[in-house]
């Protein structure tokens, strides 16, 4: 009766330090990833990862340990997050020109009908 008692009390419980430890295995993975990625942008990608994230060779073994130490949810999420940031970075530097004081259109000024 008593061991019932404990393997009920054992299920409910949730070892956050077990969590944390989980979590933070997965930041590590992903950061080296990510590190990998930017460290070989000058390579051709030629792997496909999740949302459309593409990325070298040389950087498999990363993702691969990416992969396996998060959750597929977090990956997903984690990639679009890249992606996104990515993106803007990219819009950020293309528009390099078009920085500086902005030209706006000079006010209309309105001018009376002529009184004739």
């Amino acid at each position: 009766m008593a061991l019932e008692a404990y393997s009920s009390q054992a299920a409910d419980s949730v070892h956050s330090d077990v969590l944390s430890e989980a979590r933070i295995a997965c930041y590590k993975a992903r950061d080296a990833f990510y590190a990998c990625l930017e460290k070989e942008s000058d390579k051709k990608p030629t792997e496909s990862a999740s949302v459309g994230l593409l990325y070298p060779a040389e950087c498999k073994k990363n993702r691969e340990a990416y992969v396996n130490q998060c959750r597929p949810t977090w990956v997903k999420h984690f990639d679009r997050q890249y992606c996104a940031k990515k993106r803007v970075q990219r819009l950020l530097d293309d528009n390099e020109s078009r920085r500086g004081p902005l030209s706006l259109p000079q006010p209309y000024t309105f001018k009376p009908p002529c009184s004739c």
